[in-house]
């Protein structure tokens, strides 16, 4: 392709709003060298997180900054890039100066401006905000003022950068503002084809046909939005990229850290431990996976896409958020910088990434199922004649010489059933529940609560009770605060007592029957533990497993639980004799209110 089929011909001067991006992440610096006069520049970073007035203050050499705002009718025919001399439906204007209206007031990503710096030297501009999609709303019927995401380091040339897309190449006019100081107002000039595309500088664009085109690589992401938010819930996220260009490219993908946050704003621990979903292991049909890590440079993540409209020219890329790997207390904030870029020079997006550590809060419901309890076989003493050893013979009998007894495991005939209630408070300390009730108080706020009382008269149609029966009841439904913390990973212990005395729930105790309501023969005293009933104590342990090293075990959502489940029941009799009975099987819990507070019946 020749120079002149650009149609990039005539004047060239020097732009000195010369842009790049220094440092990386989640919170990027975009530094802009402004000359004495006007510039103009393209901001590929949000800095909405302050005002202008706060951001710029009341001194300083920015007096006055234009943003240009695409027409609100696509029908406006814009023939020539209009100046900066009065504000109209095209501009809206900043002023540093006091008692000016200001028709806007923050600066927001993908837009164009026009800056004036008022000092008599070059002044750079270091501008903190978060890196975002590029995003533009083109329009056929005129100009548009728009920037390029190129690199930041060594951009092409405006011949070089069109040439992925042919007939815009043939058709597209594009105009610069020369910079520096221009009386009256700036004048835009059709540029050289060899100009650089620079990062961060803005330039006047006119083509024939509606196009998108920001360079050959297009990124889309699953919620719409400009970042990639993990928040404290997902665990993985999906992307798309396209070949917009007619050329086959290949593109990469890389993870940056994150600058400091400004002041006032969310401060990160590090960067968020991803991963990137591959192809699945023929073994098991399990994905694998490769880490991203700042270490790396982009060619170990990169895909080949064919032209545009071709089958192969778009791909889904699908991240995954190792939540294990997050060691901070709840609540703590990761952030990053994914940075996507071809192999030829021509495209850099870079497009910040979070991720929040996620608190196992509210309330956690779902069974077990007893699959093995322990044997209790006893192995008895013969003589040599066959018959029983006896020992201890006394007037009151004998007893059996037992010489061993088998506990091991056993599978059941069927797996039993438990009903499982568990709170979690905000430091992840957990509670089993024998029943809980979810609805609205009084005040109509969605509460769980221990006691029925505490829910609103007129709401409770709408309430749920949650009940597990192989709980002892107890009019006062106090929890049994566990030990150890319920996440993957960990073992929590719940003790849960029941007293030999209690009526309600005791089941070697039947209040009605003389033989099992453990009072004496003239129903006027209490029997003795061990004389016709007993005390029970179970020790509850939930075993949640760890997470496997598959791209779906690291990945899956933290809402849903399980593990081994490992109970122990003691039973008490006379003195200090007990017998022990152990059950186990598995456990699924499953989160189904994230409400961090019980409330309690006072």
């Amino acid at each position: 392709m020749t120079t002149t089929s650009l149609r990039l011909r005539g004047l060239a001067a020097a732009l000195t709003a010369c842009c790049g991006l220094t440092a990386h992440a989640q919170w990027q610096t975009q530094s802009m060298t402004l000359k004495p006069g006007w510039n103009a520049v393209y901001l590929h970073v949000d800095a909405s997180h302050v005002s202008l007035d706060a951001l710029l203050g009341s001194t300083g050499t920015i007096d006055e900054i234009w943003l240009w705002q695409t027409p609100a009718s696509q029908l406006q025919f814009v023939n020539s890039p209009q100046q900066p001399i009065t504000p109209n439906s095209q501009w809206a204007v900043w002023n540093r100066a006091p008692g000016n209206a200001d028709t806007f007031t923050l600066l927001r990503p993908n837009a164009a401006y026009l800056v004036r710096n008022a000092a008599a030297t070059n002044v750079v501009w270091n501008l903190v905000g978060k890196p975002v999609l590029p995003r533009y709303d083109w329009t056929s019927t005129g100009q548009n003022f728009i920037g390029f995401p190129t690199p930041s380091v060594s951009p092409p040339n405006f011949e070089k950068f069109l040439d992925q897309v042919p007939g815009l190449a043939l058709d597209a006019e594009v105009f610069r503002y020369p910079g520096g100081t221009m009386s009256p107002t700036p004048v835009p000039a059709l540029l050289y084809p060899g100009t650089a595309v620079q990062r961060g500088e803005a330039f006047w664009i006119r083509a024939k046909d509606y196009n998108s085109y920001f360079g050959p690589l297009g990124v889309s992401l699953q919620s719409g939005g400009n970042t990639v938010d993990f928040g404290s819930r997902l665990g993985t996220y999906s992307l798309r990229l396209r070949n917009h260009s007619d050329l086959t490219n290949t593109f990469t993908l890389r993870l940056l850290s994150s600058e400091n946050a400004p002041a006032g704003q969310p401060a990160s621990v590090g960067v968020p431990p991803l991963l990137v979903r591959g192809p699945r292991r023929a073994s098991d049909l399990a994905y694998l996976h490769t880490t991203l890590t700042t270490s790396q440079v982009p060619t170990n993540h990169q895909v080949t896409l064919t032209p545009r409209g071709q089958p192969g020219s778009e791909v889904e890329v699908v991240l995954g958020l190792n939540r294990t790997a997050m060691t901070g207390a709840v609540g703590t904030r990761y952030a990053g910088i994914l940075r996507f870029a071809d192999t030829n020079g021509l495209s850099q997006i870079d497009v910040g990434v979070s991720a929040t550590v996620a608190d196992t809060a509210g309330l956690w419901v779902g069974d077990a199922s007893v699959t093995n309890v322990a044997q209790y076989l006893v192995t008895y003493a013969k003589k040599a004649d066959g018959t029983p050893l006896l020992a201890n013979v006394t007037t009151n009998g004998a007893a059996y010489v037992a010489i061993s007894t088998n506990t091991t495991m056993a599978n059941v005939v069927r797996p039993v059933p438990l009903r499982l209630i568990t709170h979690n408070d905000t430091n992840g300390g957990a509670r089993l529940l024998q029943r809980v009730f979810v609805g609205l108080n009084a005040a109509n706020v969605q509460i769980l609560a221990t006691d029925e009382a505490l829910l609103g008269t007129t709401n409770r149609d709408g309430a749920r009770r949650i009940s597990a029966a192989h709980l002892p009841f107890a009019h006062t439904n106090t929890p049994w605060l566990g030990t150890g913390l319920l996440k993957e990973g960990n073992n929590v212990r719940f003790t849960v007592p029941l007293d030999y005395r209690d009526q309600t729930s005791n089941p070697f105790l039947h209040t009605f029957h003389p033989d099992h309501d453990n009072l004496d023969a003239r129903f006027g005293r209490v029997q003795v533990q061990g004389a016709e009933s007993y005390t029970i104590e179970r020790a509850i342990t939930l075993a949640v497993t760890a997470p496997g090293t598959d791209f779906t075990s690291l990945t899956t959502s933290r809402d849903t639980l399980t593990g081994i489940y490992n109970e122990t029941i003691t039973v008490r009799g006379k003195g200090s004799s007990s017998r022990q009975f152990n059950l186990q099987g598995d456990f699924s819990l499953r989160r189904i209110s994230n409400i961090p507070l019980l409330t309690v019946a006072p």
